[in-house]
This record gives structure tokens, sequence and C-alpha cells, in this order.
């Protein structure tokens, strides 16, 4: 990979690692549904003119209702629920635990069908995966709120169900419009709540976790995905998804004095392991493929994915926290 791309890499790992930091900060003033609009609508409405000059939203309407499950799924539920459940749990658990995006997404796709082939390397990938999660919430059982760690199961599925519908519905529309109808449409829902629940005061590091989180990793941070998918394509794109949660840990015990936990040291390296053997489909017999971590695949002869049209991978999304 030539220097501009590892530099992406580098951003897009350190981008989408701190979100959880950064929530984890805000909460403490702002609650779940004012920091979820004010992060969308800063989003949006900065990438409001690329997706204006990628050819604007009149494309989308057809396809409104993919959207709006997308958006559902991929900002609306999982952005308050994880807000709301760092009101109680650490950022570093947060983002160990949504690093199972990978592994909810291939058990979704096993279940619903599709023609996911489940061999040994495959189930083995999904059994050390989910012993991962088990460890890390059974090894720190009296230090997890029940209703938090629900929380992020739902998102978690969210996650995993988001790029799944962007890969079926909307994979040939420009991305940047997608997402910043998307950041919009979540924004107009929030508003009314936003309103009600506004805060009387706003500490200085609340108000500049808001604007990061608006600015960078949100707004910045697809920028500079569709950027990396066009060096790179998705499959290998996909790699941060991997890496995320580790820039989480180190943040959560450098700024916030967050202490590693018996149950992360276990389960973190279990769970990547899982994810890459689990996501990783089998290669078809005859045909060489580039395999991505998440089970995207592009065959090697294939032409170079688009920055306006490449299909969008959470934690994100995901993950973007």
């Amino acid at each position: 990979m030539s220097r501009r791309t590892w530099l992406l890499f580098a951003a897009m790992c350190v981008i989408w690692g701190i979100p959880y930091l950064l929530i984890r900060v805000a909460v403490r003033d702002l609650t779940p549904a004012v920091l979820v609009f004010s992060r969308t609508a800063l989003g949006g409405l900065v990438l409001l003119p690329v997706a204006l000059r990628a050819g604007g939203f009149r494309q989308l309407l057809p396809h409104w209702r993919a959207l709006l499950a997308f958006t559902v799924a991929e900002l609306a539920i999982p952005w308050l629920l994880l807000s709301d459940a760092e009101t109680t749990l650490s950022s570093a658990a947060s983002g160990l635990l949504v690093a199972a995006v990978p592994l909810v997404g291939v058990l979704i796709a096993l279940l619903v069908g599709g023609g996911e082939r489940v061999d040994a390397r495959r189930l083995i990938g999904l059994l050390v995966g989910f012993a991962g999660v088990a460890c890390l919430v059974g090894l720190d059982l009296g230090q997890v709120d029940p209703l938090a760690l629900f929380e992020v199961a739902v998102v978690v599925v969210g996650y995993a169900l988001g790029p799944m519908i962007f890969a079926q519905r909307l994979s040939t529309l420009p991305g940047a419009a997608v997402i910043s109808s998307s950041l919009l449409l979540t924004a107009v829902g929030y508003l009314p709540v936003a309103i009600i629940q506004r805060p009387r005061h706003v500490h200085a590091d609340a108000l500049a976790s808001v604007l990061v989180l608006g600015l960078l990793c949100t707004a910045l941070a697809f920028i500079l995905f569709f950027a990396l998918i066009a060096e790179i394509g998705p499959s290998r794109a996909t790699v941060i998804t991997y890496l995320n949660p580790a820039v989480a840990v180190v943040l959560g015990s450098v700024f916030l004095s967050e202490r590693i936990t018996v149950g992360m040291a276990v389960g973190f390296p279990l769970i990547l392991g899982g994810c890459v053997l689990g996501a990783r489909p089998p290669r078809p017999r005859g045909q060489s493929m580039l395999t991505g971590p998440c089970g995207v695949s592009n065959p090697a002869t294939s032409t170079p994915v688009s920055s306006s049209s490449a299909s969008l991978h959470s934690t994100s999304t995901p993950s973007s926290g």
C-alpha cells in the first residue's frame, strides 16, 4: 500500500476507535437523545455539500424504505442505546463488546440463508468469538449493568443488519448521499426530544466531545473511509474493525483511568480470533479471492470500487460507534 493509503488506514483506526471515549464524556452532561441529535445534525450538515456534488437526494426517493430501514438499524437505534449504555458501562467494555459485530453478521446471514456455507473453520471461529464475549461478560459479571449489556447487544445486532441492508438495497447509490440523508433523518427524528431535554449547562469537555463526534468521527470519518475503500477496496478496508476496539481500550485507560479487567484481557483476543476465523467466507474452488475480515469479498480481477458508491461496514460504523 502507498504512504497515503497507510495514513488513511491509520486515521480510520483511530477515528473510529475514539467515539466510545467521547460518548462516555458527553453523556455526563447530555442525555443520550440530545447527544445523538447533536452528532447526527453536525455530521449530516457537513456531508450535505458532498452529497449534493455526488448527485443529490432525488435518486434516493425510490429507495426510501430501504434508506429508512438502514437509518434505523445503523444509526437511530444503535447510537441512542450505545450512548445510554455508556452512562454506566465503561468506554473500553463498550468498544470490546461491539467488536462482536462481524460474528453476529455471519450468524444472521446463516440464519436467514443466502447461500452461506459453514465449514469447520467458520464454526470454530463462531464458537471462539462468542466464547470471548462470554468471558468478557462472565468474568466481569459483578461490574456489568444488565440493562447496559442488553442495550449493547441490540447495538451489535443493528450494526450487523445495517451493512446488509446497504449492500443489498443501497450499494448502487452515492454513499455520501445515503449517509448524509440517514444522519439528517435521525437528527430530525430526535429534534423534539432534544428540545425538551436540552441542557442548561454543558461543560467544555462535553461540548468538545460532541464537536469531535460530529465533525471528525462522523463527517470526516465517512469521507476518509470512502477514500480508503477507493484505494484498497471494501474487503481490506474493513480490517479497521479489528483495531478500533483496541484503540477504545487504550484511550479509556489513559484518559478516563478505566481499569483493564480480566474479562477484557481474556475476552478480546478470543473475539478477535473468532472474527478472523468465523467472518471470512470459504474460498471458492478454482477462484482467487480477496476476502475481507467481515465476509465481504471481491474477485481478484475486479475493478476498483468508486468512493461514491462503495459499500459500508459499520463498526462503523461502526463500527462507527
